[in-house]
This record gives C-alpha cells, sequence and structure tokens, in this order.
C-alpha cells in the first residue's frame, strides 16, 4: 500500500479513507516544516502550520480532484496556511537570522570555514531582505526543488511567467548578497 501514488492516496482520503492521510504526512512533513522555517524561522510555528495544512486538508479534501497534482495542490494550501497565520498575528514574517553552527574538521581549513559561514549568513540574510513573493519563489523552485510548471500552479501564474519570476527573484538575491558581502 505504501507504493501508492500521492493522488492515488489523497483520491482515498478524499473518499473517506482517512487513515491514509498519514501516508501523506509521513511523505510531506519534512517538506513542509522546511518550506514553512525558511518563511519564519520559527520551528515551533513551523510545526504548528505543518499540522494546520493536514487539519485543512481533511476539511477540504473534497475540492481535490484527479486531475490536480498532490503537491501543488498540498503547497497552495501551505501557502494559504502561511498567509493566514501572516495577517491573523499581523507581523513581519522576517526574522533575525539564527545562529549557524558549523564543525570544523581535520581537512577544513580555517579561513576558508570562516568564509563559508559568513557566506551562508549572508546568504540568510539577502533572502529575508527579499519580498514575501520573491521569497516563496526562490524556496518553493530551488529549496523544494519544485519545477516551474508546479511553482507557477501554486502561485496563480503559468510556467514561463514562474521561470521569469524565479529568475528576476535569484537576480535580486544575487545583488543583494553581493552588496552585504561588499561590507
Amino acid at each position: 500500500m505504501n507504493t501508492l501514488s500521492d493522488n492515488s492516496l489523497m483520491l482515498k482520503v478524499k473518499n473517506g479513507d482517512t487513515h491514509k492521510l498519514g501516508l501523506l504526512y509521513e511523505r510531506y512533513k519534512k517538506r513542509l516544516f522546511g518550506f514553512f522555517y525558511q518563511m519564519n524561522k520559527d520551528a515551533s510555528l513551523s510545526e504548528d502550520l505543518v499540522q494546520n495544512v493536514f487539519v485543512k486538508i481533511l476539511k477540504y479534501k473534497h475540492t481535490y480532484t484527479e486531475e490536480s497534482k498532490f503537491v501543488v495542490w498540498l503547497f497552495q494550501i501551505a501557502r494559504n496556511t502561511s498567509y493566514d497565520n501572516f495577517k491573523k498575528n499581523k507581523k513581519h514574517v522576517h526574522k533575525d537570522i539564527d545562529d549557524i553552527g558549523y564543525s570544523l574538521n581535520g581537512h577544513d581549513d580555517v579561513g576558508e570555514a570562516i568564509i563559508k559561514n559568513e557566506n551562508t549568513i549572508n546568504l540568510k540574510k539577502a533572502i529575508n531582505l527579499l519580498s514575501p513573493e520573491k521569497k516563496e519563489f526562490i524556496i518553493l523552485s530551488k529549496f523544494k526543488e519544485l519545477k516551474y510548471k508546479e511553482v507557477g500552479e501554486i502561485m496563480g501564474c503559468t510556467e514561463g511567467n514562474a521561470r521569469i519570476k524565479v529568475h528576476r527573484a535569484l537576480n535580486e538575491l544575487k545583488d543583494i548578497f553581493l552588496t552585504l558581502e561588499k561590507r
């Protein structure tokens, strides 16, 4: 049974076999947590939002169709959940950069490790300086590795438009990163 596709499992959930939702939860909890955490930098909130997504899946299971791709439908719910939370709490999505731990092993050069750590910090800062929409495009396409077509469906635009928006967001990210690097 674990080899059923996501779409097949969701159709079973839609038809009343709600126990199959557990399999979908196991498949997607880490990806959803990563999406939320990259958006808000709050682990506890991210865990709550993952749970909220699956509650909404149960609530809105009747809206799922056979033609839908589950991952697209899932991330649309996740986006709406994130937006609802943002609106409800009326606080900025951007938080302070968390401390980044890194380890040095015997093969690493200390100077290289420091530069790598600074680059990671600057990249996180640069991502947090993007608008929420641009941040979402980058997270969905690059960190969650969704195809442009899927990103377009989630974000409500065409595949070509998604590709353009990701490209523009990456260019802006690069400019911000280079500016931070010069400081």
